[in-house]
């Protein structure tokens, strides 16, 4: 990643936090697609195919969230910069899928709106996962609020523990949400799985966290998974 200053805008966050506000089963992936792969991790999909897609679906919201990188997110947005002003544009989020610990258990997070240049991301935009004190949840959640960010738990209920277990011991740490909606099974056409977004859906509303959706694309196809 190259190098250089920007800055998050203050609203950033307060802007996020209204976009999270409206998403419910329906809204992905048509509307809002806050989970997507690319080349740049283990996708495989160009930034701008992502992007082409997003624009011919009529997308609102979407984020790039590759493994520990934010090359993916960086070139999608100057492809969108490129592109005439006329016709719908959707709204582009920095974001990053990164590793962690939490109960001893390896989970994945989501940073939302955060800035990629702050020394703060620094250890998990290297493309590879981090070791030590850097790779603890609450590490990676200090350090994407540091950078103006929100954190979501991603799939909780794919990991080997329960989602009651990790959502408890996340609030705590200071996590803003939980990936609601998410398609366990991998339907074509996506959809959400029923039990697992109820179950999630509860504790997050127990917990006080907002809720995200993505399909999680690794393929050819925003729509889908794989």
């Amino acid at each position: 990643m190259v190098a250089q200053i920007t800055t998050v805008p203050s609203c950033t966050a307060q802007r996020l936090r209204q976009v999270f506000a409206t998403v419910d089963p329906t809204c992905c992936p048509r509307r809002i697609n806050l989970h997507l792969h690319t080349v740049y991790s283990d996708g495989r999909m160009q930034p701008e195919e992502v992007m082409e897609q997003a624009i011919a679906l009529g997308v609102e919201h979407i984020s790039i969230t590759d493994h520990h990188t934010v090359d993916g997110y960086l070139l999608a947005q100057e492809y969108l910069a490129s592109r005439p002003q006329p016709g719908h544009r959707p709204t582009l989020w920095a974001g990053v899928e990164i590793n962690a610990s939490l109960l001893f258990t390896e989970v994945h997070l989501l940073g939302y709106g955060f800035n990629p240049y702050h020394e703060a991301m620094r250890p998990y935009l290297q493309s590879k996962t981090t070791a030590g004190v850097d790779y603890q949840a609450l590490s990676v959640t200090q350090a994407i609020h540091q950078a103006g960010g929100l954190v979501v738990l991603a799939h909780p209920a794919r990991y080997r523990r329960r989602p009651t277990e990790l959502i408890t011991a996340a609030v705590p740490l200071g996590i803003d949400g939980v990936e609601t909606y998410y398609g366990y099974e991998n339907h074509d056409p996506w959809r959400p799985s029923l039990h697992q977004s109820e179950q999630i859906h509860a504790l997050g509303e127990k917990f006080g966290l907002f809720h995200s959706c993505g399909t999680d694309s690794h393929g050819f196809k925003i729509t889908r998974r794989l």
